[in-house]
């Protein structure tokens, strides 16, 4: 495309932004005021469904319980897939915004806890309806058929499977291309990425380990799950130093011991909570499994009544960026933001549901995978970017509030803008005439 294309394309994305940006700033800081927790985004989905239908989506509510599809069909070409989650977390905001959160909710335990968009999923869904927006006015410059899903559940890695195990791609379109993109502390109305391995996969496994109760004073008379959990505590350190081969990244993490009631009584059980994070699937896979085997060993060896329980609580697979894609999409967002718009991002030990979307196998849809692209979005200050410690990136996060803090506030106007751009170019890159 000639420099004076690339100027006309720009002018053209950011025309559109301008035209229906009061509404989605608007849009963006109701849902901010009142967000939901996860499955409960009855009222986002409501906002988001109504605001694609006011820009001529054909749209489907309560995909996946909560989910919300728009399809946009412009002639022949390809189906490419827009994604947005819209949860909140269960967190009393304190960012001091004049549109902070005073909502509270009911959780499925039926605890009333404060709730918090501080993950910035109010700024994706928002992004993705701005997005679409723009794109809708923009028929003149792409053929295909534009998928946009408001996604729920992403917090507990629910609301992807969720969708797809209730007909997204059977029911709607089977996308060629899926795009996705997160806040993260970086210089805002700049873009990151990163080709293959992205984001790890992610397990929380629940285990109870069973004892024989009894008097601290006979211990003898008992079985011990406290000892044998202590065992297993110090026992799983060793799977990272001595099963994973060096050049791998994984974290082992006992987030949660629980036993006894009383310091005289030895309990019947003890409970753990284990976190497993890797970018590697089928390793990811063989490092539970040494979980497993480390835990009845240790049970077998304290002689624990009978075998221990495992329940997995929460589960994602690795997020690894097509790296075709990546480049293509990264060439779109140099030509929209230039050459200074764009950072490298580095590998997140954090997590996503976004990838069972494309990948065939985990997702259940079957057939060959789905590439996706799934890129950063700067959301802090130039201000306060600049005010920070470090050289780059990485070395700068760790100086900022990261999501899911309290005091976390990514939807700046540059951000919100950013976010839309970001979806507008590379969705033309791929659908553009």
């Amino acid at each position: 495309m000639s420099d004076s294309a690339v100027t006309h394309l720009r002018e053209r994305i950011d025309g559109g932004i301008d035209k229906v940006y009061a509404g989605i700033q608007e849009l963006y800081r109701d849902i901010h005021q009142h967000p939901e927790l996860p499955f409960q985004e009855f009222n986002t989905s409501r906002k988001l469904a109504g605001a694609l239908e006011a820009h001529g989506f054909e749209v489907t509510r309560e995909v996946g319980r909560t989910g919300v599809v728009a399809l946009l069909r412009n002639g022949e070409g390809p189906t490419l897939m827009l994604r947005g989650d819209m949860d909140a977390l269960p967190i009393r905001e304190q960012t001091g915004l004049d549109y902070a959160s005073c909502a509270t909710a009911e959780t499925e335990h039926g605890e009333r806890v404060p709730v918090m968009h501080a993950c910035g999923h109010d700024l994706h869904s928002n992004c993705l309806v701005g997005a679409a927006a723009v794109l809708a006015g923009l028929r003149d410059r792409w053929q295909g058929t534009l998928m946009v899903v408001c996604q729920p559940a992403e917090e507990i890695f629910g609301g992807a499977q969720a969708m797809l195990d209730d007909g997204l791609y059977r029911r709607f379109a089977r996308p060629d291309i899926i795009f996705g993109q997160h806040n993260m502390p970086a210089l805002a109305g700049t873009v990151g990425h990163i080709a293959g391995q992205a984001m790890s996969a992610a397990t929380t496994l629940g285990v109870t380990i069973h004892g024989a109760g009894g008097h601290g004073s006979m211990p003898a008379n008992t079985v011990d799950p406290v000892v044998i959990a202590a065992h297993v505590v110090t026992r799983l350190q060793t799977i990272v130093s001595r099963e994973v081969p060096p050049d791998q990244t994984v974290v082992v993490t006992v987030g949660k011991l629980h036993a006894g009631t009383q310091g005289n009584i030895i309990p019947h059980s003890a409970e753990l909570e284990i976190n497993v994070r890797s970018f590697d699937n089928e390793l990811h896979g063989r490092v539970l499994e040494s979980i497993r085997r480390i835990i009845r060993a240790e049970c077998d060896a304290g002689r624990s009544p009978k075998p221990p329980e495992f329940e997995v609580l929460t589960e994602t697979i690795a997020l690894v960026n097509d790296p075709d894609s990546v480049d293509r999409v990264r060439r779109a967002h140099a030509d929209y933001f230039g050459d200074d718009g764009l950072f490298e991002m580095p590998r997140l030990n954090g997590s996503e549901d976004f990838p069972y979307f494309g990948n065939a196998a985990a997702g259940g849809f079957g057939g060959d995978d789905i590439p996706y692209v799934y890129w950063f979005l700067g959301a802090v200050t130039p201000e306060r970017w600049h005010d920070t410690p470090g050289q780059n990136v990485a070395a700068k996060m760790g100086h900022l509030e990261m999501p899911h803090s309290p005091y976390y506030n990514p939807g700046h106007d540059s951000t919100l803008r950013a976010g839309i751009g970001a979806m507008v170019s590379a969705t033309l890159a791929y659908l553009g005439s």
